[in-house]
């Protein structure tokens, strides 16, 4: 066999790193028509919590679980002329059922930058969602509908959620404006609130109406 090799250098070789071109360093070309995604967009929401010590009496038609019913008594007014001869009657106190809200969360204010998109609708499944978690509201939310200044009342949007009114008559009216398909919504006022059963629809609701 030919060796080539006349000489053989013994000394210890050493590992010397040579530089070389990085693949990382070149230069990028841009791409034509790329842009940076904008972040999602979300609705303005404004919550507040009401406990039960606020003592926040509820008039109407509202599930039990919501409130804490308490008997109270209450003097009659009497309005008669005392006669001589005659004892005064007497005037027995009226006991009446009072309904005072329990732990819950209140919607005081939403507004969406873009309508009829769902982001109104995330909002308030995000908050349904922390109710539900919440030990001491458990998943109780009201809200108090009320027509805002140049714009149409709420009422269809958060009954459309699931919520209720706890009048039943505007309960009926807003139902009657979605079975007659009304462009023109009337102003509903009055408390609303999320019963338990629509809870988990709700958690379950799409994007969209």
């Amino acid at each position: 066999m030919i060796n080539n090799i006349t000489t053989m250098d013994t000394r210890p070789q050493m590992a010397v790193a040579k530089p070389t071109a990085s693949a990382t360093s070149m230069g990028m070309p841009p791409i034509l028509g790329f842009r940076t995604p904008e972040l999602k967009q979300k609705a303005t929401i404004r919550v507040k919590k009401l406990k039960r010590g606020d003592n926040i009496a509820v008039f109407g038609e509202i599930d039990d679980d919501y409130v804490d019913i308490k008997e109270e008594v209450v003097e009659q007014e009497h309005n008669f002329q005392t006669n001589f001869f005659a004892p005064p009657p007497i005037i027995k106190p009226i006991k009446h059922r009072v309904k005072y809200l329990k732990n819950c969360y209140v919607i005081d204010y939403i507004q969406s930058p873009k309508p009829y998109c769902g982001l109104g609708t995330e909002a308030v499944k995000n908050l349904a969602e922390k109710a539900m978690f919440d030990t001491k509201a458990d998943g109780r939310i009201v809200t108090f509908s009320a027509p805002v200044i140049k714009e149409a009342s709420p009422a269809i949007f958060f009954y459309k959620l699931g919520f209720r009114f706890t009048n039943p008559d505007s309960n009926e009216q807003i139902e009657k404006c979605i079975r007659d398909k009304m462009p023109d919504i009337p102003a509903q006022t009055g408390m609303m609130y999320l019963p338990k059963s629509r809870l988990q629809k709700l958690l379950r609701y799409g994007e969209l109406f």
